[in-house]
């Protein structure tokens, strides 16, 4: 699209968190706002009407069908996509990046590091295997990680690391923020 000629992204696809939907508010302003094909993706659970999702490896195995699927209807490949979404999305297609998938990029919103009060138990293993650019967008205040936390462990990532923090935010940011989110997000697609 217009601005984006040179750059190798051909689209966004967009992940949602456990609790939530493809329908999250800034998950639709990312499609609205970006000047590149999104495509935000319902994991199958929630389209059974589940409250709880599948295990990681189904989950994995959905991003990588949707973004070959995406793909193709770009007439690209998954090395052109950027993959990414919020909390357990992002990390879903974090993982599937690390597992071998290529993409052009990881957009991570609001990572859960580990769970609330549980710092000990961090979800990381998998960062020394991702070679991709990666940008983790998040609150300050989140209690799946703190800005220290993640310093701690974003050096693991062979890509390179953007990090934007949302002043005075949580792990579900007020949809104030959505605009911060897009503009975050839309710096980084143009620096790749």
């Amino acid at each position: 699209m217009a601005g984006q000629d040179k750059s190798p992204v051909a689209g966004l696809l967009l992940t949602h968190g456990a609790g939530g939907g493809a329908a999250q508010h800034t998950l639709v302003a990312l499609e609205e706002g970006l000047d590149v094909p999104v495509r935000r993706i319902e994991f199958t659970y929630r389209r059974e009407g589940r409250r709880f999702p599948d295990r990681a490896p189904k989950l994995i195995a959905q991003v990588q069908a949707e973004a070959e699927t995406f793909a193709a209807e770009l007439g690209t490949t998954t090395a052109g996509l950027v993959l990414g979404g919020r909390s357990m999305g992002g990390r879903m297609c974090s993982m599937a990046v690390a597992e071998g998938l290529p993409a052009a990029g990881l957009v991570l919103l609001s990572y859960p590091l580990h769970p609330p009060g549980k710092p000990e138990k961090l979800r990381v293993d998998h960062f020394g295997d991702i070679e991709v650019p990666t940008l983790f967008v998040g609150g300050d205040r989140d209690p799946f990680g703190t800005p220290d936390e993640f310093a701690a462990h974003l050096g693991a990532i062979g890509g390179s690391v953007t990090v934007h923090w949302l002043e005075r935010q949580g792990h579900n940011p007020k949809p104030r923020s959505d605009a911060e989110f897009v503009s975050a997000v839309a710096d980084f697609l143009a620096a790749l």
